[in-house]
């Protein structure tokens, strides 16, 4: 059975093998009297954020600034964090694991929880009110005994998702059957991302060119290439350098490994190599990025 705490802790998540994991939680109690961005930090939980107030979201190497009231998604192999400016009026949040949607779906295939997808969604006062009444419904649903209670969780979860995808074009949205080249790019960028995020110092990438990708999903590196040149309009090698320096400036930026333990989680086996790799992707070594 879970608590809903006055002053929650991470020991109040339910916690059940059948279930997966879920909590709600108040946003007062965590937060910090400055105004500093806590640290990055990868967690095993998917989360949704609602908050009014103006701050900055950093998650991976991107930063969006918000200057009223925006709901968030955050997904477990992307670091984030939040930069407060001004004083947060109000806010929730909820956290879950990808298992707490077993046999209701695939949580990781909505776009807001993919990669390359939109985290960030500004709302008008009247969707923060919408937003707002069903994290005060799930504190409600959370604290009784109704059997099925998870169950309606679940919806108001899938509520929060369907609230903000709303807000988008419905083109960017829209279920457009893949072609041939859509399936392979699709399936390359997810052996890609599974490799991410890397939070152990043994931990090493296993794909790092375009031929162990193909290699891995049994097709020519030229079909490959040429598949998903045609559905990202960048080569295969780009993509796979884009992400290589998106985890390497995290991993700079947010631990104390060094440059050699950087090197070798991404699959560079000598040092120099991957410094060349560094400044000619960002124009500067990696200590010196490190160091500004």
């Amino acid at each position: 059975m879970a608590e809903n705490k006055q002053n929650p802790t991470a020991s109040s998540i339910i916690s059940n093998d059948s279930l997966g994991q879920f909590n709600v939680f108040r946003l007062e109690p965590f937060l910090k009297q400055n105004n500093k961005p806590t640290a990055f930090r990868t967690r095993d939980y998917f989360k949704i954020t609602l908050v009014k107030g103006s701050g900055v979201f950093h998650y991976a190497d991107k930063s969006v600034a918000i200057d009223k009231q925006a709901i968030t998604f955050s997904n477990p192999q992307i670091p984030y964090c939040w930069e407060q400016r001004d004083k947060i009026i109000n806010g929730f949040f909820c956290i879950f694991t990808a298992d707490f949607f077993n046999q209701f779906g695939s949580i990781n295939q909505y776009e807001i929880f993919k990669a390359n997808g939109k985290h960030i969604f500004e709302l008008t006062p009247d969707n923060f009110d919408v937003a707002s009444s069903i994290y005060e419904k799930m504190f409600d649903e959370i604290e009784n005994d109704y059997v099925y209670k998870y169950d309606v969780l679940r919806n108001m979860v899938f509520e929060l998702i369907h609230l903000a995808m709303k807000l988008e074009p419905s083109k960017n949205f829209e279920n457009i059957k893949m072609d041939s080249s859509s399936r392979i790019s699709s399936l390359f960028l997810e052996l890609l991302e599974r490799q991410f995020p890397i939070d152990e110092r043994n931990q090493k990438i296993n794909l790092r060119f375009a031929s162990e990708f193909a290699n891995q999903l049994s097709i020519h590196v030229n079909h490959l290439n040429r598949a998903v040149k045609a559905t990202m309009q960048k080569t295969t090698t780009q993509l796979i350098s884009q992400r290589l320096i998106q985890e390497a400036k995290s991993l700079l930026k947010n631990s104390n490994w060094n440059v050699s333990e950087i090197a070798y989680s991404l699959g560079f086996e000598e040092t120099p190599n991957f410094n060349d790799f560094f400044k000619k992707n960002v124009g500067q070594t990696p200590l010196k990025y490190r160091n500004v």
